[in-house]
């Protein structure tokens, strides 16, 4: 695949995954426009439901709960959905995840099944996921600040929740991604519940489009250009664009990213959101921090969930695994 010319060229796409971008056929390449994101956000809760607790328990091997928190201004509760492995005793450690979506749609249940198996088994951890409220009906700050009070609250109730609060990692993958470097930094500022580790999924950090990635890969990448003005703005609102905006609504205009935990970054060599991923590592590094870097060759945005059998996105996982463990470890 390759632009008009050569200034242009785009990385092309390993093979296991560009099969799988290709049977997926159109749905892979919609564009999401302003126009058009009320239906997308209908699909998206008609394709994705919510699995139900007694599947999310899959016969017992898991203990999974849904627990109301309250918001910090007191205007209603925040959804966790808490799961750990059936019958482990003592305080295990926590990865606390933050689902994707483009700020616009995704929910907290969706994305346990791939986080029990994947990692909550072998590694002995519970997972809580957070189910913040969505773009547009909620902009910035509402859904930062649903997660930094679900965090609060699991810290403050880690006895409750049977796990350790001084071994949690923030997670998540694209939007939930962004999210999760806004709330590291969040809790880094104002002395909140201290992380252990980041993990940054393809994270969605930076809302003014202007890295060569975005316009490298405007009309390839499974989320592009467009798609990804279209979710900032319904995230932002008149703010979309500012020259102040608050880093903690786009981390990528953070200056300061000192005394931040452990982070893992990943992202795709033929991804929209490549060059910001790459720079917010550099950036955690000048600082004096400690960043583990991945960019997967050939892989698009969202290209484990298209092609989870690739060797790729074996990799991609065992990488992550990896690094959880050793975190985990310290």
């Amino acid at each position: 695949m390759t632009g008009g010319s050569a200034a242009w060229q785009v990385p092309a796409l390993d093979p296991q995954v560009g099969a799988a971008v290709a049977a997926a056929g159109a749905a892979a390449r919609e564009v999401l426009t302003p126009e058009g994101l009320a239906a997308w956000q209908e699909r998206d809760s008609a394709h994705r439901p919510r699995p139900t607790l007694e599947r999310l328990r899959d016969g017992g091997r898991f203990e999974v709960a849904e627990l109301s928190v309250p918001r910090a201004d007191g205007e209603g509760d925040v959804m966790l959905v808490s799961a750990r492995p059936a019958g482990v005793p003592g305080a295990l450690p926590l990865l606390y995840y933050l689902h994707g979506g483009g700020m616009v749609t995704g929910n907290a249940w969706s994305v346990l099944p791939r986080l029990l198996r994947g990692w909550a088994l072998p590694l002995g951890l519970a997972v809580v996921s957070v189910e913040y409220r969505l773009a547009p009906r909620t902009r910035f700050p509402g859904a930062l600040e649903d997660c930094y009070a679900g965090l609060a609250w699991a810290a403050e109730h880690a006895g409750v929740l049977g796990v350790d609060a001084r071994r949690v990692v923030i997670g998540g993958k694209s939007a939930g991604g962004g999210l999760a470097a806004a709330l590291t930094l969040l809790t880094r500022d104002c002395g909140g519940p201290a992380p252990l580790g980041q993990l940054l999924l393809s994270p969605m950090l930076d809302d003014r489009g202007d890295t060569f990635s975005s316009r490298q890969m405007a009309g390839h990448d499974t989320w592009d250009r467009a798609s990804n003005a279209t979710a900032w703005q319904a995230l932002l609102g008149e703010r979309y664009g500012a020259a102040d905006l608050s880093p903690y609504a786009a981390p990528a205009r953070a200056t300061d990213l000192a005394r931040l935990p452990a982070t893992y970054v990943e992202v795709g060599s033929a991804e929209t959101f490549r060059d910001e991923a790459v720079a917010y590592a550099n950036a955690i590094w000048q600082a004096g921090g400690d960043a583990e870097l991945h960019v997967w060759p050939g892989a698009c945005h969202g290209f484990d969930t298209l092609a989870p059998d690739a060797t790729l996105s074996r990799d991609a996982h065992a990488a992550r695994t990896r690094w959880l463990r050793r975190v985990l470890q310290r």
